[in-house]
C-alpha cells in the first residue's frame, strides 16, 4: 500500500497532512509513505524529518498512490494521474463548488469529505473541524489583542488603574469555546452568545457571561446550529446590538453548514461601537457574519477595525498540520486492516458519512442526484 503526500497548492495554505509521527505508523503497517519535497515546509517539517520517519521524498510524482492524503483539493494535474479506485481523503471543502466536487468524482477516485464527519463521540478523534477551529478561536483572540491598542487584563499603577477589555464572542462551538478560554487567559471581561441554549453552561463553566435572547432553541440533533425563524432572528438581533454597543472585541464564528453563514454584526452595530474597537470573522471565508467583512483584510469602518484573515489555523501550521495529520491517521485505521491491506466497510457511520465520490458518481446524500 502506498500513501501519497502532496504539497498544498492554495495559496497561502502551509500546513500539510502528514506528521513524522503519522509517518511512523503508517509505515510500521508496511504501508510506502511518498511526501512531495517540501511539502512540510510551512509547517517546519523538513524533508529530512519525513524521511528519518521512513518517507521517500520525491519531486518527479508518486507513481501509483493507494491513499493520497491532502489538506485541502489537490491539484487537477494530480487527480487526473490517479488511477481510478485510489482512496483520497482530506478537506475537499464539499459546500459552494458542485463543479469542482464533479470533477473530483469524474476521476474517479474514492473520495472522502472530512468535513462531513458525522458528530458522534466515535468519531472525534478523526474531525478535522473541531481540531483545526480549537486553533482558529485561539488565533482569533491573539490577532484581536495585536490589533486593539488597549491592554486586556486590568491592571492597578500608581498613575491610575487601566479597565480590562470587554471581549464577546459570537458562537459557541469549538473555535467560540477556545476563544472565552484564550480571553479569559489574558485577562479580559467575557461574554458569549449562541442560539443553542444548552450552550450556557459551557460557557458558564469557563467563567464567561451568558448572552441568550428568550427564543426557541436551535440546536440540531447533530450538535449544530440551524437558522433562527424571523421572529427569533430579530429578538436576538436586539439583544446582541445593545450588548456589542459595550464591547471592546467582538469574535464571530457562526457557520451553518452547507449555507452561507449568518449576518449578526450589522453596519449599523459597527457604528454603534467605540474607536478602536475590533472584530475577528472567522466567518469571512463563507461570506462572514459582518456584512463590512472582506477576505484576507483589515477594514477600518469609523475607527473599528474588522478583521477577515482566512484560514487562520493554517497561521498556527506548526500545530495544525500534526492535529491534522492524526485526524486522517486515526480516520486511515478504519479501512486498513492489520496485514495492510485495504478493508472498506461502506455501511461504517463514518466511512458511509464522509465518502463523496465512488466508481465515477457523487454518491453522498447531500449531492448525488441534485443539481
Amino acid at each position: 500500500m502506498k500513501i501519497a503526500i502532496p504539497t498544498e497548492i492554495q495559496a497561502g495554505e502551509s500546513r500539510v497532512a502528514a506528521s513524522p509521527d503519522t509517518v511512523k505508523a503508517y509505515v510500521k503497517k508496511g504501508a510506502e509513505v511518498v511526501v512531495q519535497a517540501g511539502a512540510g515546509a510551512g509547517a517546519h517539517i523538513s524533508d529530512d524529518a519525513f524521511a528519518a520517519a521512513g518517507a521517500k521524498i520525491t519531486r518527479d510524482g508518486f507513481g501509483d498512490p493507494d491513499i493520497v492524503l491532502s489538506v485541502r483539493r489537490p491539484s487537477a494535474k494530480l487527480l487526473k494521474s490517479l488511477k481510478p479506485g485510489v482512496i483520497l481523503a482530506g478537506g475537499l471543502e464539499p459546500y459552494g463548488d458542485r463543479a469542482g466536487l464533479e470533477a473530483i468524482a469524474k476521476t474517479g477516485v474514492t473520495a472522502f469529505a472530512m468535513e462531513l464527519m458525522p458528530r458522534i463521540t466515535r468519531a472525534q478523534s478523526m474531525d478535522i473541524l473541531s481540531s483545526q477551529a480549537n486553533l482558529a478561536g485561539y488565533k482569533a483572540v491573539i490577532d484581536a489583542a495585536a490589533h486593539y491598542t488597549r491592554a486586556f487584563p486590568m491592571m492597578m499603577t500608581a498613575a491610575g488603574t487601566v479597565p480590562p477589555a470587554k471581549v464577546f464572542i459570537m458562537g459557541v462551538g469549538v473555535a467560540g469555546l477556545q476563544a472565552i478560554a484564550t480571553a479569559r487567559r489574558l485577562g479580559a471581561i467575557v461574554s458569549a452568545t449562541d442560539v443553542r441554549k444548552a450552550t450556557e453552561e459551557q460557557v458558564k463553566s469557563l467563567g464567561a457571561k451568558f448572552v441568550f435572547a428568550d427564543v426557541a432553541d436551535a440546536a440540531t440533533s447533530g450538535g449544530y446550529a440551524k437558522e433562527l425563524s424571523a421572529e427569533d432572528k430579530a429578538k436576538q438581533a436586539a439583544l446582541v446590538a445593545e450588548h456589542v454597543k459595550g464591547q471592546d472585541i467582538v469574535i464571530t464564528t457562526a457557520l451553518i453548514p452547507g449555507r452561507p453563514a449568518p449576518v449578526l454584526i450589522t453596519k449599523e452595530m459597527v457604528e454603534s461601537m467605540k474607536p478602536g474597537s475590533v472584530i475577528v470573522d472567522l466567518a469571512v471565508e463563507r461570506g462572514g457574519n459582518c456584512p463590512l467583512s472582506k477576505p484576507d483584510e483589515i477594514v477600518v469602518h469609523k475607527g473599528v477595525s474588522i478583521i477577515g484573515t482566512l484560514n487562520l489555523a493554517g497561521k498556527l501550521a506548526g500545530n495544525a498540520s500534526p492535529l491534522f495529520a492524526k485526524n486522517l491517521a486515526n480516520f486511515l485505521d478504519l479501512m486498513v486492516a492489520k496485514d495492510g491491506s485495504l478493508n472498506i466497510d461502506y455501511e461504517d457511520d463514518c466511512i458511509k458519512g464522509t465518502l463523496i465520490a465512488r466508481d465515477g458518481q457523487l454518491v453522498h446524500p447531500m449531492f448525488a442526484g441534485a443539481k
